[in-house]
């Protein structure tokens, strides 16, 4: 089995990519976010710690669990508390990770594990996984999808981009750069050579 990590800023387009890959043939993806979201659920450790943590915050709901909208407004607005947040989710979706990994290699039943994750440098986890992967989308590509998908303004959006690494942090850390600046056609090809060279450097052709 290979594990890719993939990243990339946010409005990358990454999730037209992940589906694409999600329809490979022995391949399982994961999304830290839908990783995090089930363990902030209301009843588990990360919940209760964030309860401490975020006490004076406007952003639990009346019957409990998180107010997204208002999460996403606090952490990126405030260095120290998104700084905060992450000590507290982060450690444990890498745990989740790195234990379903361990357990995919040793089951056998896929061939290729995928995560897509934020802070995937961040958090190192090129110590668990086989490569990291960037995918690259112009900032002002970037900027109108997001404006076009989520209704964000520009400020929202150079606040976002602020809180993320730059791109030279990306390029350096990954192995592969996948440019999605062009057609998704462009950028499904580019997947599928970045896969049969990373067989091809391991000896595994089986894929090719």
């Amino acid at each position: 089995m290979k594990f890719i990590g993939i990243t990339g800023g946010v409005g990358a387009g990454k999730s037209e990519i992940l589906s694409y890959l999600a329809k490979r043939p022995g391949t399982r993806v994961m999304l830290a976010d839908e990783i995090a979201h089930d363990l902030m659920k209301p009843g588990t450790e990360c919940y209760n710690q964030i309860q401490s943590v975020f006490a004076g915050e406007d952003i639990f709901l009346p019957q409990g669990g998180l107010d997204r909208g208002k999460l996403a407004e606090v952490i990126f607005s405030d260095d120290a508390k998104r700084t905060a947040m992450n000590a507290i989710v982060h450690p444990a979706v890498k745990r989740y990770v790195k234990e379903t990994a361990e357990r995919e290699r040793t089951e056998g039943r896929i061939r290729l594990l995928v995560l897509e994750a934020a802070l995937l440098i961040e958090e190192h986890y090129d110590e668990i996984c086989d490569e990291l992967w960037y995918i690259y989308t112009r900032e002002e590509i970037r900027q109108q999808r997001l404006a076009d998908s989520r209704g964000y303004s520009p400020e929202k959006v150079r606040q976002i981009f602020a809180s993320q690494s730059g791109e030279e942090v990306y390029r350096a850390a990954c192995r592969v750069v996948i440019d999605n600046n062009g057609t998704v056609e462009e950028a499904f090809a580019q997947i599928d050579r970045a896969i049969s060279n990373m067989n091809r450097r391991t000896g595994d052709t089986a894929d090719e």
